[in-house]
């Protein structure tokens, strides 16, 4: 029988993902009490990070009242032993590794703990920080990164949503002119709901039809012509998918990512506004949400002053810019939908607890995501409210989640095999050719 291994896991892995004590299978896992301060110094933050913080210190304080987490205590049925180690033992580190910095504490109490348990050989460090498991490997003791939410291995690997398909010649008139046209699973394979098709003639590349794929026992669907949707004009193919995915009532859930300016958001907030105010192409939405997650770019400034509304209209300024340019910079008009309730702009603080119905809901930025708390968001909907999540998976700001990890990429990968589900990668930057050539180069 092979023995279990004993994984130490770094204060990044607990700030990554609170629930991650649970993905260890039937191995022990022992906590530094280094671990818990760092997290208690986390606790109070009002971003995702505070969220995973204040979850992982309440996970604790649950498996505490079933035992002495100092001797260990089983995390649940078929899983292993949660010990809670201080730094035992003297300073068996290098001399360059000081005491004084918390990492090299943690590397300590591990590595003194497995020496006095005779498990060095099985003892892994699990970080998310490069350098301590670089550090961990030097000292002798066995390291890896935590991946276990890990949807692919890039981002090239993400599903797109669109695809091209080379067809014969006739086929294209075929469809044009309104026949049915049924792909086939053995010629066409891998194809999923809602995958939009780009059909290429095999005599002429300029000769090509735009088509919607549902499944392999329907025919295809030609792709919505949205000209005027508040306003807004598709500018490229993507976004007409786009369009005609948050257009369609049936499609409930709806994922876009896309670079800067890609008019992700843009289209999300015009397709929105379109259904609710206009109340046009069968919707019955009552109000359009619009929310973000309170991530910072760079430093975090610390806590703002004035009431809970003053402290977020910075978090929320963008989508009110993009708002305010959607209803022509007219403020007023802007403030009475929100006054009365038919526009909703709020952090996602406020979102968990809440059952969310008949209500058209964009949620921007889900790159900053984890799984767990896209999960949350995702269960509040109820009946006859559809979902768009809009982000760039190459601007993520949450320094303990990847492009690989994210709760948007999950949601793609996760939903892409159900109808109800669509999903749309939008490559062409059309803000600016400044912000275009930034999105390329930098």
């Amino acid at each position: 029988m092979t023995a279990k291994k004993l994984y130490v896991l770094d204060t990044s892995v607990l700030l990554t993902n609170a629930f991650s004590i649970y993905s260890f299978r039937t191995h022990n896992i022992i906590l530094p009490l280094k671990v818990l301060e760092e997290v208690d110094g986390h606790k109070k933050k009002q971003d995702i990070v505070g969220a995973n913080a204040r979850k992982i210190i309440r996970i604790l304080d649950e498996l505490r009242a079933k035992g002495d987490l100092s001797k260990g205590v089983r995390i649940q049925k078929g899983k292993g032993l949660l010990t809670v180690v201080p730094i035992i033992g003297e300073n068996t580190l290098p001399k360059d590794l000081s005491r004084d910095i918390p990492d090299h504490i943690i590397l300590q109490t591990a590595y003194n703990y497995a020496l006095e348990n005779n498990c060095l050989d099985r003892t892994i460090l699990v970080s998310r920080d490069v350098n301590m498991r670089v550090t961990s490997q030097c000292i002798g003791m066995k390291s890896e990164d935590y991946n276990a939410e890990d949807i692919a291995k890039t981002s090239e690997d993400f599903y797109k949503g669109f695809k091209d398909i080379l067809v014969d010649d006739e086929v294209i008139d075929r469809f044009y002119s309104g026949e049915e046209i049924i792909l086939h699973k053995e010629d066409n394979p891998g194809l999923m709901p809602n995958h939009f098709l780009m059909l290429i003639s095999s005599t002429s590349d300029k000769k090509t039809a735009l088509a919607r794929f549902n499944d392999y026992e329907m025919p295809l669907k030609k792709v919505f012509k949205n000209d005027n949707v508040w306003g807004l004009s598709s500018r490229n193919k993507e976004q007409s998918f786009a369009l005609d995915l948050l257009m369609d009532p049936d499609v409930k859930i709806v994922t876009l990512v896309g670079k800067a300016g890609s008019g992700k958001t843009l289209c999300a907030l015009g397709a929105g506004l379109e259904q609710v105010i206009n109340g046009k192409h069968g919707a019955e939405y009552t109000r359009l949400i619009v929310s973000r997650p309170v991530q910072p770019l760079g430093k975090d400034i610390g806590f703002l002053p004035g009431t809970m509304e003053e402290k977020m209209i910075p978090w929320l300024s963008p989508i009110q810019d993009n708002l305010k340019y959607l209803m022509a910079n007219d403020k007023i008009m802007l403030e009475e939908y929100m006054d009365k309730g038919t526009i909703e702009i709020e952090a996602l603080t406020f979102i968990r607890g809440r059952s969310i119905s008949k209500a058209f809901m964009i949620i921007d930025e889900a790159q900053n995501l984890t799984r767990h708390e896209l999960k949350t968001i995702i269960t509040r909907v109820g009946e006859g409210t559809k979902i768009v999540l809009t982000g760039d998976v190459e601007q993520i700001d949450n320094v303990y989640i990847t492009e690989t990890t994210n709760g948007l990429v999950h949601a793609v990968e996760k939903f892409k095999e159900y109808k109800v589900a669509g999903h749309i990668t939008l490559s062409k930057g059309e803000r600016s050719e400044v912000a275009t050539l930034g999105a390329k180069i930098l």
